[in-house]
């Protein structure tokens, strides 16, 4: 029979089973917070490059770089789009955790799921970032 209420030994276990998608999500939105940063400097950059007087020698040099500067705020925009993704994923495991929990439903394998997709689309958003920092990397004066 439906239990409108939760007891006591359902929130415990609920709750402890949510300690791992709240690290998960504190680790997003970490990440976010990098990433975030990252694509600010990629885009200050950008806006410098572009506000150089055309009269001004080093523009021409410098201008080269805006399509490589573009390719490298495309990854970190990708990047944070899998994040974002992630945290949601990670949002809703925990809200069909709580919400199986009240209505006595089994929540195990949807939570499986939502776990493995949410570490999935976060995987998606380290790989983004770390194909940026190879560009970065590859086309910088220190190697």
């Amino acid at each position: 029979m439906w239990s409108p209420v939760l007891t006591l030994d359902q929130l415990s276990i609920v709750i402890s089973q949510a300690a791992a998608p709240a690290f998960v999500l504190g680790a997003v939105v970490a990440f976010l917070s990098v990433l975030v940063g990252h694509m600010s400097r990629i885009i200050d950059r950008s806006r410098i490059i572009s506000a150089i007087p055309d009269e001004d020698p080093i523009k021409a040099q410098l201008k080269a770089t805006l399509p490589l500067l573009q390719l490298r705020a495309s990854l970190v925009m990708r990047a944070i789009y899998w994040a974002i993704a992630s945290g949601i994923a990670t949002c809703l495991l925990m809200i069909v955790a709580f919400g199986s929990a009240y209505f006595g439903v089994r929540h195990e394998p949807g939570a499986a799921v939502l776990f493995v997709l949410s570490l999935g689309l976060f995987t998606f958003s380290l790989i983004s970032f770390g194909r940026e920092v190879k560009v970065a990397m590859n086309h910088s004066e220190v190697h």
